[in-house]
């Protein structure tokens, strides 16, 4: 008889073999959930913790303050303000092209700029901040806060920003910042800088980079994922750059810019017995801020490419023909070389014979028989050629050389440029043909081979106001620290002493008087009211006499039209300031650079009452540090 069926110990077995699947399927799981976290905890650990780390802490970089610059009466021309920048840390990036699309749209920057920043900072670590954007407007930076959710990887970084007097005062002495370039990050002078950092490119903010930088910091922070600091770690202060006190007269420079307002020229200032730049300014100008944020490919193509070249220090690097201001040199060394007196007589009517052509005198009419005296105060050029014809060119070469003529004056800027003082030697390597003697003539007026910049006509004069003395021309008086204590100066240095008797100085120096103080003076349109001005006008060919064939004086091309010339020198008696004027393609010296020459004297004499205007921005606080990056030497 068969035994019957137990459905309920089938159904306790199936039970049971299930319960054994499931708990096979369970180990299993929990076999590679222990195999996962061995994995991670124990062969790849190091890695994770060092992901977890960089995710919960941040490493940035903290800017110096850069050094202020001040005029010598300390009005500041320089300053520092806070500025936003906006940069990108490439390993927070989700989507490096999406970002970039992004902030073209609201910056309205052509993506290739933005893709350029990031390529060149290819080298860099990936952590470090790259800046796309200098200086944000205001804007800029509320379209950028309105979207941050959006800009994985962007950030607005705060640093002290440059706040330039007027938007470019002494643009050119005091020069602007732009971002430092691959090639100057290999070099050491830049070695502590970094992409996308601003560095001095022109003018004093190049040649004083090293004391004005000043020293980076960095800190340590610990932020959350959408990047807000939550505190800080640890933190190196940065130490702000060492300030600038400048020789510049900031009223002067003032006066010196507006009077070459719409003019192509320049306008040298000079104590004469120290060598201090009293003003330097160069017309036209330049903007400094559209360095600071960037110039665009077209702005830049627009400056390069301006005739008038608007970069250019015409004050250093502007060579010019002197003129009759070159006959300064001439009665210097006639009277040394004891081949004049101030009574040796030449007769003028209006030309000079010499070869198979006469060498015209500006005065048609002549000025009769005439010696040194009158022959500096009303600019004969007949007196000149004859002297010129007597010295010959190396004569003339060596007295002008003497004087600084021909060589770079030493002062601390780049780009200065040496002019030319020719000689027979000079011409016969340049040319391979021997020296004319009726090239001399020219030479003795100042025309011809002869280049000069302003600043060297400025030095010459006073050296010759000043008894003979030399001077190298300077900018910077001292550097201070954050507390204003001084840490370096610079003082005046003399080149050398001129081996000029004083008599022959002084007799060039009443004429030079004459000029502007006697009836029949070219240079009377320089009198200021209450002192006594001495000076020499010139008035400089760039085109040959027979190019004018054809044309009146009021339509001559710009081009063709002379360059003005006028170097002043007051008081006569015990003088404080020499200036030197030159208006390019403007006309006549007495009638042009005299005028201009006045204004900056009375500028100095007569100074105008109110202040020069404040530097644009405020200085933001600045972290304590261990000193300016200066040192008591020039960099």
């Amino acid at each position: 008889m068969n035994q019957a069926r137990n459905p309920f110990s089938e159904e306790s077995n199936e039970i049971r073999s299930r319960f054994g699947a499931l708990t096979a399927v369970v180990f299993f799981l929990f076999l590679l959930l222990l195999t996962r976290l061995y994995y991670l905890q124990v062969i790849q650990g190091t890695e994770y913790r060092l992901l977890s780390e960089n995710n919960r802490t941040r490493l940035q970089d903290l800017l110096p303050a850069r050094g202020r610059i001040s005029d010598r009466e300390g009005r500041i021309l320089v300053n520092n303000f806070p500025a936003f920048d906006l940069a990108v840390i490439r390993e927070d990036v989700k989507d490096m092209g999406l970002l970039t699309l992004r902030l073209s749209r609201l910056l309205s920057v052509p993506v290739e700029e933005i893709k350029a920043s990031l390529e060149a900072s290819r080298t860099q670590p990936a952590f470090n901040p790259v800046r796309i954007r200098h200086d944000l407007e205001r804007p800029e930076l509320v379209a950028l806060e309105t979207h941050r959710y959006e800009l994985s990887g962007a950030v607005i970084d705060i640093r002290p920003g440059r706040a330039y007097l007027n938007g470019g005062l002494a643009a050119h002495v005091i020069g602007h910042l732009g971002e430092v370039s691959p090639e100057q990050l290999k070099l050491k002078a830049y070695g502590d800088s970094r992409i996308g950092d601003l560095i001095g490119r022109n003018g004093l903010e190049k040649e004083f980079e090293r004391v004005l930088r000043g020293g980076r910091g960095w800190r340590v922070v610990e932020a959350d994922a959408a990047g807000r600091v939550l505190q800080v770690i640890r933190q190196v202060s940065p130490s702000p750059g060492g300030n600038l006190i400048l020789t510049l007269d900031a009223r002067l420079q003032q006066a010196a810019e507006e009077v070459l307002k719409d003019k192509a020229g320049a306008i040298v200032a000079l104590d004469p017995k120290t060598g201090e730049v009293l003003a330097m300014a160069s017309s036209p100008a330049f903007n400094q801020k559209d360095f600071v944020r960037g110039v665009s490919r077209e702005q830049w193509q627009a400056l390069a490419t301006d005739p008038l070249n608007p970069l250019e220090n015409r004050a250093i690097s502007g060579q010019y023909m002197p003129g009759s201001t070159f006959k300064i040199v001439l009665a210097v060394a006639g009277l040394e070389e004891g081949l004049i007196t101030p009574q040796t007589a030449v007769f003028c009517n209006g030309g000079y014979p010499f070869g198979n052509r006469v060498f015209r005198c500006w005065k048609k009419g002549g000025h009769g028989s005439i010696s040194l005296h009158r022959a500096l105060v009303e600019s004969c050029d007949v007196y000149f050629y004859d002297l010129g014809r007597r010295l010959g060119v190396d004569r003339i070469a060596r007295y002008a050389k003497l004087l600084g003529l021909g060589e770079e004056t030493g002062i601390e800027l780049s780009n200065e440029k040496a002019g030319l003082i020719p000689t027979r030697e000079w011409k016969k390597q340049r040319f391979n043909v021997p020296w004319m003697d009726g090239e001399t003539l020219s030479v003795a007026i100042g025309q011809g081979y002869d280049q000069v910049t302003p600043l060297q006509m400025a030095r010459m004069l006073a050296a010759v106001v000043n008894g003979g003395t030399l001077y190298r021309p300077y900018l910077v008086k001292k550097v201070t620290d954050l507390e204003n204590h001084v840490v370096a100066t610079y003082g005046p240095k003399v080149e050398r002493q001129l081996p000029f008797k004083l008599e022959n100085l002084q007799l060039v120096v009443d004429a030079l008087t004459g000029v502007v103080q006697e009836p029949g003076g070219t240079g009377r349109q320089a009198q200021v009211t209450g002192v006594t001005v001495g000076g020499k006008t010139g008035t400089a060919q760039v085109v040959p006499s027979s190019v004018y064939k054809g044309y009146t004086e009021a339509t001559i091309p710009y081009l063709y039209r002379d360059h003005a010339w006028f170097l002043a020198f007051a008081p006569v008696e015990d003088p404080r300031i020499v200036v030197v004027a030159i208006a390019e393609h403007a006309g006549h010296g007495g009638s042009v650079a005299a005028p201009m020459a006045r204004q900056v004297l009375e500028a100095f004499f007569h100074p105008p009452e109110g202040e020069v205007v404040a530097a644009q921005g405020e200085a933001p606080s600045e972290s304590p540090g261990s000193g300016p990056a200066a040192e008591g030497v020039r960099p």
